[in-house]
Parts: C-alpha cells; sequence; structure tokens
C-alpha cells in the first residue's frame, strides 16, 4: 500500500515453495484459479488469471472484488506483482500488487510479500477488511455488499488524512484526487465499463475536521450517510435462479464467454434475464476484468453468455396480487385459494398467525385448526422480494346444523308446541307436508310456536334452521 498504517492477518501460501496447507484459507480459494495454469517464478500470471485471484480472495473476505481489484490496481498500476522479473517495490517502501509497506504481525516475510503473489494478495484484502471494522463512516441501511459502502474502508486503506478529504476545504468541491475517489473511478471504468454511475455521498465541508497544512488524521464528524439513490451491490454474488436487468442500451446473449463469440440474442436495455449458472472469466481478453454470467431470457427461448458490466439484480419492488380465497366454514381445516407464484401465503387472525404454505404454481393449500363462525380471517402474500399483497379479509361461514330441537308433550288440546332449541334459530312445525306453525328460540335457548289444535295420534314434525340456513334434522312428536 502506498502508505500509511496496516493492520494483521493470518497468511498461507500456495505456489513458489512455500508449501501447500489444506487448511488455509489461501489455498481454498487459490485453489479455484488452478484451472489457468501453475503461477511461475518472478513472472505475473496471465490476465485473467489473476482476476480469477483478486476475485477469489475478494469473496473469501466477503467483500466486493470490483473493490479488491480496483484498489490492486490502482497500487500497481496494473495488477503488477513483477516487472522485468524483479518484485515491484516503490519508492515508498510498498510491495507488490497490493503496494503491502508497513508489514503488519503475520506477514513479516518480506521475501513472501516480494516473490508470492498469492501471499501479498491475501495481505491486502485482509488489510481492507480490517478498515471496513474502522470507526469510519456508513451508509444508513448498507451492508459489505454494497459497493458505495467502501468508501471509507478503500479511503482507509491508504490513509485517512487530509490528502484524501473527499470534500476541499477552501473550495468545498469534490477531492477527485483523492485515493477513494479514484478507486471508484476504476470501479466504474473497469468493472463497468463506465455504463454505471455509483452512487455520491451528500458530503458537506463541515462533515471533516482537519488542517491541510498537517498530516493528523481527519476527524469525521459524521458517521452515517443516507443516500436516496440506489447502491450497487457486487454482481459477483448472483447466484442460479436469480434474475438480471439489462443496464445497456443492447445486451448480447453470445455464444461464449468473450466478446469476440457471436451474440446469441439482442436484449434491449431493461430487459429481464434469469442467471442459469456460475460465473465465468473472459475467455481470451488480457484488459476486461468483467466477467459473464450464462443466462436466458424469461421465456427460455433464448440463452447465452452475458457480461457483468451490462446487468445488474433485478429488484422486485412490486407487491403481489391480493390471493383470492375461497370460502372457509367452521367446518374447514384448510385454506385453499390462488396466489401469486411462489409467493408465501400467510392466514391470520387478528396478529396470530395461524398458517402459511408457498403458492406452487399459483395455488395454495394451508392447513388450519377449524374456527368458529363469524372469525374474520386475512389471508396475504409475500413475495421473494419481501414486497407483501394487500391482505383479504374473510369470515368463517356457519356450516353446521342446529341440534335436533327437544319438544314437550302435545296433546289433542294443545295449542302451542314449546320446547329447547339453538338460540336465535327459527322453529318449524308440520304435520305431513303442512305447516301449521313458525316461531323463534329465544335468548335463553326456549321456543313456543302457537299451532291450532291436532287430532289425537297425529305426528307432528319439528325442526330448526339457524341464520346460515344449516338446517336440523327434524324431530318427530305424536299427539296424545
Amino acid at each position: 500500500m502506498k502508505s500509511l498504517l496496516i493492520k494483521t492477518g493470518i497468511l498461507t501460501s500456495l505456489f513458489l515453495g512455500f508449501g501447500y496447507e489444506e487448511t488455509s484459507a489461501a489455498s481454498e480459494w487459490a485453489a479455484k484459479c488452478s484451472s489457468f495454469g501453475e503461477i511461475k517464478k518472478n513472472e505475473d500470471p496471465s490476465f485473467q488469471h489473476i482476476n480469477c485471484l483478486l476475485t477469489n480472495a475478494a469473496l473469501e473476505a466477503d467483500i466486493p472484488p470490483e473493490v479488491v481489484k480496483a484498489v490492486a490496481n490502482q497500487e500497481s498500476n496494473g495488477w503488477h506483482q513483477f516487472k522485468n522479473g524483479k518484485p515491484v517495490v516503490s519508492s515508498d517502501g510498498g510491495i507488490g500488487i497490493m503496494q503491502i509497506t508497513n508489514k503488519p504481525k503475520g506477514y513479516e516475510d518480506e521475501k513472501r510479500l516480494k516473490e508470492d503473489i498469492i501471499y501479498n494478495i491475501e495481505a491486502g484484502v485482509k488489510i481492507l477488511n480490517e478498515k471496513y471494522n474502522y470507526k469510519l463512516p456508513k451508509i444508513s441501511g448498507a451492508g459489505r455488499a454494497e459497493i458505495e459502502n467502501w468508501y471509507f474502508p478503500v479511503m482507509a486503506y491508504n490513509g485517512t488524512k487530509p490528502v484524501n478529504s473527499p470534500i476541499i476545504k477552501s473550495t468545498g468541491l469534490r477531492n477527485e484526487k483523492a485515493y477513494q475517489e479514484q478507486v471508484f473511478t476504476r470501479i466504474e471504468a473497469e468493472s463497468f465499463l463506465g455504463q454505471v454511475k455509483l452512487t455520491k455521498f451528500p458530503f458537506k465541508a463541515v462533515d471533516f475536521e482537519y488542517d491541510s497544512n498537517s498530516v493528523v488524521n481527519i476527524k469525521f464528524l459524521k458517521d452515517t450517510y443516507k443516500l436516496t439513490d440506489s447502491l450497487h451491490t457486487s454482481n459477483y454474488l448472483l447466484k442460479k435462479g436469480n434474475q438480471i436487468v439489462v443496464t445497456v442500451s443492447e445486451g448480447n446473449l453470445r455464444g461464449q464467454p468473450t466478446k469476440l463469440s457471436a451474440s446469441n440474442k439482442t436484449v434491449p436495455k431493461n430487459a429481464i434475464l434469469e442467471v442459469t449458472g456460475e460465473f465465468t472469466y473472459d475467455k481470451y481478453s488480457n484488459v476486461h476484468q468483467f466477467f459473464w454470467f450464462p443466462a436466458k431470457t424469461l421465456d427460455g427461448k433464448s440463452k447465452g453468455f452475458i457480461a457483468s458490466s451490462s446487468i445488474k439484480k433485478y429488484i422486485d419492488k412490486t407487491a403481489p396480487s391480493t390471493p383470492t380465497v375461497n370460502t372457509v366454514s367452521d367446518k374447514s381445516t384448510g385454506v385453499t385459494g390462488k396466489a401469486e407464484t411462489n409467493a408465501t401465503v400467510y392466514i391470520k387472525i387478528g396478529t396470530k398467525q395461524i398458517g402459511k404454505a408457498a403458492a406452487k404454481s399459483g395455488a395454495y393449500s394451508i392447513k388450519i385448526p377449524k374456527q368458529k363462525a363469524g372469525t374474520s380471517i386475512s389471508v396475504y402474500a409475500v413475495d421473494a422480494a419481501k414486497n407483501k399483497s394487500a391482505s383479504k379479509t374473510v369470515k368463517v361461514l356457519d356450516k353446521t346444523a342446529p341440534a335436533i330441537p327437544t319438544v314437550n308433550k302435545v296433546t289433542s288440546k294443545t295449542a302451542a308446541v314449546a320446547g329447547k332449541g339453538e338460540k336465535g334459530a327459527t322453529l318449524y312445525v308440520y304435520n305431513g307436508s303442512k305447516k301449521i306453525g313458525q316461531g323463534t328460540v329465544d335468548g335463553r335457548g326456549a321456543f313456543k310456536v302457537k299451532i291450532k289444535v291436532q287430532k289425537k295420534g297425529s305426528t307432528l314434525k319439528i325442526y330448526a334452521k339457524d341464520k346460515s340456513g344449516n338446517k336440523s334434522k327434524s324431530r318427530a312428536v305424536k299427539v296424545s
């Protein structure tokens, strides 16, 4: 690093006679680049081999590779560990591709820093990783995956000195010569080919306290920034099945992972594609840092490789449609209906969740405990992007018939039929097919229905029907 303080890390090496250690982090990430061949002594690996090493070292440390690659390029001016067969050592003592100066604990071996590019890369990556954990300003709501959130750690990699102040105090203008500004310009140019502009911080001169004529570190007076424009996550984090959106006026799905390959399909800006596999490096280029994703159109009719510089992760901000809900009764042990395919459907009573399931192929079926008639049930869907639909509220229908009414003795002199039944239900009294009386069960569960006196030996049929139209079985009573 071309100046200032560096913190510690634990390193191992894979090549150049320093030993292969199966348990080392370096051996694991560096081995992913073995297809590029063996690293020769006192020679830089091929461009894409270094691209692979920087990428995997960054991913191992949970740092956006775009950031690590730009830092390496800024430090060694073209990803160089060696020049004319000798290790690169700057006038201030910076060593190798990551320009390590002050050798921290665990990285004291100057010979390895000079001769082992893997050791050197991991040293620089660990330094950058520790800078992220420093007490530096961060972006509200952002994490390690957002490129912009590495602005201040990148600054600290070189030094939080007045020369790197984001704002020139005397003019209030942005300090385009600051180390981190140059690195972020490289990210835009080298990882995104100028097609993407990273979101700028809303800096003000009052955010920083420093003396322009001093080398004392800047004092940061603001610890959190809120950026209103969208942040940029590393495209290296995309996985199979993720959806991506084309960010250039014309994207190409090529037959091979190189611009030299013919296009299978031209896709317009804002077209949505699906990633179908892991990223791969450019097959031929010695200048392109970006990589290629195998992808297909959503209809599956076209597929090929698309450059990472032409895409970004598609962020779905559209809420699912409100689910449809089939009839739910007090006899139901499940809720069914339709919702957005693969969305998760939730069922709640008040704030209590009573069931959930995925809407596979656009339909869902969720088991629930039986509920009382009249209970309100809310149903809503949440898609993979955590967008929530509006709720559909349904009432549990009463599908349970009333109990058979109990009936007091009826004689040939009785002018009313009395007994017990479901509260609020309507009582019907029939003699054969003729209705001879009708009444309502009162709040105490009792009823008394006036009838004309019936002949001795007649058989009366009495049943109840509740407010939902459910009909009980009939009670037969013989007139005595």
